[in-house]
C-alpha cells in the first residue's frame, strides 16, 4: 500500500529576461508581489542539475493565496534556450491560465500598458466562460477566463 499522496501544487515557474516588467505585468492582472530573492550556490544547482548558479527571483501570489508564481531570472549559467515564441501546440509549452471578472477590459489593459498582444479573439464556450490567450510581458503565453453568469 502506498502512503505517499500529493498534498497540494506550491507554484508554477517561469523563466523571464527582466523581473521589473515581468513583476508588472502580473501586478496588473491581479497577483501581489509576495517577496525577491537571490539563490545561489551549488546546493541550488544540485536541485536543478545546472551546477552552481545565481537566480534571482520573484513570488507572485493570487489574491485567494492558494496559488504562486515563481518568476525568475537566470544570471549564471545563461538562458540557453528560448521557447517564448513556439507556437501553442508545441510540446511541452507553458502556458498559464487565470480567472478573472472582466476579460475585455483587462484585455484592453494589458495591451495598452504592457504591450500583450490577442493570440485569436476572445471567444465564448457555450454559457460558461469567455476564453482567450495572449502573448503578455516578454511573449508569454497567459490564458483568461471570465465565468459567465458568476458573480
Amino acid at each position: 500500500m502506498e502512503n505517499n499522496k500529493l498534498l497540494r501544487m506550491d507554484n508554477i515557474g517561469i523563466v523571464v529576461e527582466s523581473l521589473e516588467s515581468a513583476i508588472a505585468f502580473f501586478e496588473e492582472i491581479g497577483l501581489k508581489l509576495e517577496g525577491r530573492a537571490t539563490v545561489e550556490g551549488e546546493w541550488a544547482g544540485r536541485v536543478t542539475g545546472l551546477g552552481s548558479q545565481c537566480v534571482e527571483i520573484a513570488m507572485m501570489i493570487t489574491p485567494d493565496g492558494h496559488s504562486r508564481l515563481e518568476l525568475s531570472r537566470f544570471l549564471n549559467p545563461p538562458v540557453i534556450s528560448d521557447h517564448r515564441t513556439a507556437p501553442v501546440n508545441a510540446l511541452g509549452y507553458l502556458r498559464v491560465m487565470f480567472t478573472v471578472e472582466n476579460i475585455d477590459e483587462l484585455v484592453t489593459r494589458l495591451t495598452k500598458k504592457h504591450g500583450a498582444q490577442l493570440v485569436g479573439e476572445v471567444v465564448r464556450y457555450e454559457d460558461s466562460y469567455k476564453l482567450c490567450y495572449i502573448r503578455g510581458g516578454e511573449g508569454l503565453l497567459i490564458g483568461l477566463a471570465e465565468q459567465l453568469g458568476h458573480k
